[in-house]
Order: structure tokens, then C-alpha cells, then sequence
């Protein structure tokens, strides 16, 4: 599909979701618009028997399944009965990526990382971001002990530092991403061994804690001297004592909300009548479905170059970030 044919479309699902009382961005955050009537669109030909919609991959998809069922209903009765919708919740990301690109998955939740592969892999069009408390994400951060006095992520280098995960987006892609493209550190290869070695040879010590709240432990126990995550992790997983031993060396940027991505082999009107329904879910009387899938209050209509931005950037930034959220292998033994 064209970038002209999919601007349109979400130009057009703006539209939409303003005009019934949707969230919309400005500089200061996110506000929410008067509602007023909307116009009733004609049938249509979708020109497809059944959409399937992929959700994030969960090792208790017993707990999501019946969850991502009760959307699928609603989805489902908003085509009038003619499309059935099915859901799949797969153990990878690569079912799901693999799937939008060849047409199996019309449709799908997703993390921003795996998103943005799918933009670029798959051709897959991100048209919605979640929100949750007003926000459409949140700040990557790098944190040290009170006692520190460290004043930028540049002097992680040749430093002691935790990361979260080798796909953790505020906890990794974020930082590392940023020392890559300040020329602090340089990765010689384009896979996954090769930035391995750019981390052995950028760190005196790396680690990564398997999350934040272990990242942050290994800061305060003093086994290194700065630690990834983002802004609230403190004030989530540490008690008060511990907050008061930890400060602010940086804040990086904002890491993007899940997305919802649509695959590029639906048809025009197809996707915008399913964006359309989505958007529905904001309703008082449908948001319970949305907040029980993963906990989301709205989903904005945006694109990838919207929501996502310069995140993408680090992710290409990053050879082998790809394998890892692919591969169920261990990438993040400690250093």
C-alpha cells in the first residue's frame, strides 16, 4: 500500500476517533476531545471471509486466550456477522510477524520493538497506540546511587552498568541505542554475536538483571555504577528506602506504548472498518474488553512514524535485535 493510502487512512481514523470523544496528542500529553454525533457509513464488501488477529506472545496464554476472545466477539459483531474473527496467541514473535507478512495474521497487538520489525519486514502498518493513565509511554532513564554524580548516559562507557533484558526497550534498545548513535560505542558486525562484543568491549562490566527491578538491585548493592529502565520503575518495584538511595544520571526520551498493527494484504476499506471498530472500544460501555486484554484505558489512531519515531532508529541501530525477539535462546547470561 502506498504512504499516500495510509496516511489517509489514519488521517482518517483521527478523524474518527475525535469525533466520538477520543484522545488526541499535544505537546503537554494527551486530551481528550467534546464528542459529537458520528455519520453512519453504507455496507460494504470486505472482501474476506475471516480476519485473524494476533496477540502478544505469552507463555499463559490459557489466562489471555478466553480475554482476546471476548474482543474478537466484539470485533465480530461490528461486521455485522459477515467476517468471523479468530485469535492467536503464539509463543514468539515470529509466528506473528511471519504471519501479517504472508497474509495469515490480519491483524495484531504488539510491542514496540516487534512492531516496528513488522513495519519493516512484513509491511505492516501500525494504526493505533495504547494508552494507559493519559500516556502513550514512557521515559527511558539511566539511574545511580544518590551518593554518584554521574551527568550523562555518556559516561556509562568504560563504566560498570545493569541493563534489563537485551530487548528490554527503555532497559536496552534506548540506552544502547543512544551510545551507538552518539559514536560512543561501535558495533563491528550485523548480528547478534557482533553486539555482544561491542557491549564486552564498551563496559568494564555489563549485567543484565532479567527486568527492572533487579537491574535497579544491582545498582543499589553497588555491583555497578548506572542502571536502564525507565522513569517509574523505582516508584514500582522499590520501597521507599531503597528510592531515596537512587537519582537520575539522564532521561533518554519516550519508548512508545504497544501498537496495534494491520496487515497490508486487507483492503482499504477492510482496515479502516476494522480500525473503526477498535476505536469503539473506548466507549464506556466497551472498555472493559480493552482494559482486560493488557490493561489499556484507549487506543489512539496514529501510524508507525507517529507513535513509534525515531524508536525505530535504535532498533536498526542494533544488529541482532531482531534474532533475539525472534529466538528463544538466552542472550542475556551476565558479562
Amino acid at each position: 500500500m502506498s504512504n499516500g493510502k495510509i496516511a489517509g487512512i489514519a488521517i482518517g481514523t483521527l478523524a474518527i476517533g475525535i469525533a466520538i470523544g477520543f484522545f488526541i496528542p499535544t505537546d503537554s500529553g494527551i486530551e481528550q476531545s467534546a464528542p459529537t454525533p458520528v455519520m453512519q457509513t453504507e455496507s460494504i464488501d470486505y472482501g474476506i471471509d475471516k480476519i485473524t488477529i494476533g496477540f502478544i506472545p505469552s507463555e499463559k496464554a490459557d489466562e489471555l486466550t478466553p480475554k482476546a476472545e471476548s474482543l474478537a466477539r466484539f470485533v465480530e459483531s461490528e461486521f455485522d456477522g459477515k467476517v468471523e474473527v479468530d485469535v492467536v496467541v503464539p509463543s514468539n514473535y515470529e509466528t506473528i510477524i511471519e504471519g501479517l507478512r504472508f497474509g495469515h495474521i490480519h491483524a495484531a497487538f504488539m510491542d514496540t520493538g516487534p512492531g516496528w520489525i513488522a513495519h519493516d519486514r512484513a509491511n505492516a502498518e501500525v494504526v493505533m497506540a495504547e494508552v494507559k493513565k493519559g500516556k502513550v509511554g514512557y521515559y527511558a532513564t539511566v539511574w545511580q546511587r544518590a551518593d554518584s554524580n554521574y551527568s550523562s548516559i555518556d559516561e556509562a562507557v568504560g563504566n560498570k552498568v545493569a541493563f534489563t533484558s537485551i530487548t528490554g526497550s527503555s532497559g536496552f534498545i534506548r540506552p544502547m541505542g543512544t551510545l551507538v548513535d552518539r559514536g560512543l560505542v561501535t558495533v563491528e558486525g550485523d548480528d547478534i554475536v557482533a553486539l555482544k562484543q561491542a557491549l564486552d568491549n564498551s563496559f568494564e562490566y555489563h549485567a543484565f538483571g532479567g527486568g527492572y527491578k533487579a537491574a535497579l538491585e544491582l545498582l543499589l548493592n553497588g555491583s555497578v555504577e548506572m542502571a536502564f529502565g525507565s522513569d517509574i520503575a523505582p516508584e514500582k518495584y522499590l520501597t521507599p528506602e531503597q528510592q531515596a538511595q537512587l537519582k537520575k544520571v539522564d532521561t533518554l526520551g519516550l519508548v512508545p506504548s504497544h501498537v496495534f498493527v494491520v496487515s497490508d494484504d486487507l483492503s482499504s476499506e477492510t482496515k479502516q472498518h476494522l480500525v473503526d471498530s477498535m476505536v469503539k472500544l473506548n466507549h464506556q460501555d466497551n472498555n472493559q474488553i480493552l482494559k482486560d486484554v493488557y490493561g489499556a484505558d484507549a487506543l489512539l489512531p496514529t501510524t508507525a512514524e507517529m507513535h513509534i519515531g525515531n524508536f525505530g532508529q535504535y532498533l536498526d541501530l542494533l544488529p541482532g535485535i531482531e534474532q533475539a525477539t525472534f529466538d528463544k535462546k538466552n542472550y542475556d547470561a551476565p558479562k
